[in-house]
């Protein structure tokens, strides 16, 4: 059995451990916080309950999948992976130490996947031993539901390795598209910039929340408006790739609307904080 090891517990993290270990893969979740494993685990939990009531797994399937996940608080428990994928917060710094200690604990052979979605895959590769196996493997949320995963291949990323991960990929049952590094790579480049332009259209008075979603929802077909969207990925996590975006091309084209700033400073993140544009009781 193949063993994956999945760094970070929050909401990417847990669904990158559900479908690899619904894929067979034997899988650590490893988070530094004891009570964020537990709560990954009963978000996995529900989740595949869930399944089994739809019919997409039967209660057998349910049990073997959830049998092969363990949870550790150490990056140690990652040392036997043939492949670690990095879910931690978009932060530079703490990516950039957290694959640097996952590349002294692993085998040489070990692939380093990083889920980010939008820092520099050739800068996370710079902070390890081992550059031609470090790759970007960018699933979307929710991971479950998602079919496609970005495959980042850094300056120094092996050719090997983008194979193993795109065959990888598709053993997941997800489709790969591959991608060059630059910031925001194609997804949030071209998506954050609509969020931003939305948030604008609210913080200028031109319309509310639900008026800005509707327009996208009904008149372009979007499944969901970019502002629910916003606060499902967490409004902390659209300022910060909106500031690497920033950084990397463009200090006016991608300036972060105001009212971003501001409700991310409030502590309004959207789903996972019970508030952002909307209001989240569950």
């Amino acid at each position: 059995m193949s063993k994956v090891a999945v760094v970070g517990a929050g909401t990417m993290g847990n669904g990158i451990a559900h479908v690899f270990a619904q894929a067979g893969w034997e899988t650590v979740l490893i988070d530094v916080n004891e009570a964020a494993v537990k709560r990954a685990l009963a978000v996995i939990e529900k989740h595949t309950e869930r399944q089994v009531t739809k019919g997409a797994l039967t209660a057998q399937e349910r049990r073997s999948m959830l049998s092969r996940i363990t949870t550790a608080t150490s990056l140690d428990a990652a040392q036997d992976a043939e492949i670690v994928v990095e879910a931690v917060t978009e932060n530079p710094k703490i990516k950039f130490d957290t694959c640097g200690t996952l590349s002294r604990l692993t085998a040489p052979s070990t692939i380093l996947a990083s889920n980010t979605s939008s820092i520099s895959i050739t800068e996370i590769a710079r902070h390890t031993d081992r550059p031609a196996q470090v790759i970007g493997m960018h699933f979307m949320n929710p991971v479950p539901l998602m079919p496609l995963v970005e495959v980042v291949r850094g300056r120094e990323t092996s050719s090997d390795t983008v194979k193993r991960t795109v065959e990888l990929s598709k053993q997941l049952g997800k489709t790969p598209v591959e991608v060059k590094d630059a910031p925001g790579f194609v997804s949030n480049r071209v998506l954050m910039p609509m969020i931003n332009e939305a948030i604008f259209c609210v913080q200028d008075g031109i319309a509310t929340p639900e008026a800005v979603d509707q327009v996208m929802t009904l008149g372009m077909k979007h499944p969901l408006g970019p502002l629910a969207l916003a606060d499902l990925i967490g409004l902390d996590v659209c300022l910060d790739i909106l500031r690497v975006l920033q950084h990397g091309l463009d200090k006016h084209k991608y300036r972060p609307a105001k009212l971003l700033e501001e409700m991310v400073a409030a502590g309004k993140l959207g789903r996972k904080s019970g508030a952002g544009f909307y209001v989240y009781r569950d």
